[in-house]
């Protein structure tokens, strides 16, 4: 086993990073390996690295056309490695520590209107109210979901059965670094929940699975498929969005709380946010949106000469 492979070791059983986090790093590191050491032609030594051999190997791949966002992910995964590496390896100094992180622009959060997402997540529950189709029943199931708790796609798929708790209207989610939270909902949820699973026992044949959601099938959803139903349910429902995807469902559910007069603490442990800074975004929104209504409904909001072209 080689340092990478510790490392590898180390972030899956130490710092409980999520599955894809942890491949991105190997994939990021391997990369760095094959380039220190020209494919292969030398002795991989890590110890042996300044901050300029870095700084070469990222002006390489930004060459490539890398994105900055891989780019950046690209520099935390050397910071990540090399700080490893003193502690475990005695190596004196980091040589990323000093490498500036690609600078990535923070558009505002995509959410759709209440009243649009309202009327989506209507039409899916008459629909699947007058059918048999399991998939169907899933589908409405699962848009709800992801918009009443706001949870990430990923939470969604790993979502398992005994978690979810109608009796007592809650929910075990495990978000990001493996940290579990507790989401509440409301009867609407619990009844959708109920008629799922007593369709999804008759679709699979058996009275409970690990996952709570399933393919017919009994295996569990994959992260294209989510998209697909939450794609197809906007683009159906005629909603108004740049985007239409599961993290769209999220800012609205955040949106619509903050707008409601939700404390920005409870949306932020509601979303699993680790900062504040982070659910604070969602206010930018509800100010725009508030700024934009003003401008069009208050009478002395318009300029003098469409004032006075109106009288």
């Amino acid at each position: 086993m080689d340092t990478i492979d510790r490392f590898i070791r180390y972030l899956e059983a130490e710092l409980n990073l999520s599955p894809n986090t942890v491949a991105a790093y190997a994939r990021d590191l391997r990369q760095w390996e094959s380039f220190a050491t020209g494919d292969g032609a030398r002795e991989f030594r890590p110890d042996d690295v300044t901050a300029s051999d870095l700084r070469t190997w990222l002006a390489a791949e930004r060459r490539t056309e890398c994105s900055a966002r891989t780019l950046r992910r690209k520099t935390q995964s050397l910071r990540a490695f090399y700080r490893y590496l003193m502690t475990t390896e005695g190596l004196k100094s980091n040589p990323a520590a000093d490498i500036d992180t690609a600078r990535l622009p923070r558009p505002l959060p995509v959410f759709v209107r209440q009243s649009e997402t309202g009327a989506m997540l209507d039409a899916m529950e008459r629909d699947a109210a007058d059918t048999d189709d399991f998939t169907s029943v899933r589908n409405a199931l699962m848009v709800e979901m992801l918009y009443q708790t706001g949870m990430r796609s990923q939470e969604l798929i790993d979502l398992e059965d005994d978690a979810v708790d109608t009796a007592a209207s809650r929910m075990r989610v495990m978000g990001k670094r493996r940290k579990e939270r507790i989401i509440p909902f409301g009867p609407r949820l619990a009844a959708m929940i109920d008629d799922y699973r007593a369709r999804r026992a008759r679709a699979t044949g058996v009275s409970a699975t690990d996952a709570f959601f399933v393919r017919p099938d009994g295996r569990p959803l994959y992260r294209r498929l989510v998209w697909s139903v939450v794609h197809t349910a906007m683009a159906d429902a005629g909603v108004h969005a740049s985007r239409m995807s599961p993290h769209v469902l999220r800012h609205s559910c955040a949106t619509d709380m903050l707008n409601a007069g939700a404390d920005l603490n409870s949306v932020r442990e509601l979303l699993g946010h680790a900062s504040l800074a982070t659910t604070q975004v969602y206010t930018h929104l509800t100010y725009r949106d508030l700024l934009n209504n003003y401008q069009h409904a208050h009478p002395r909001a318009q300029s003098r000469k469409e004032t006075n072209h109106g009288s």
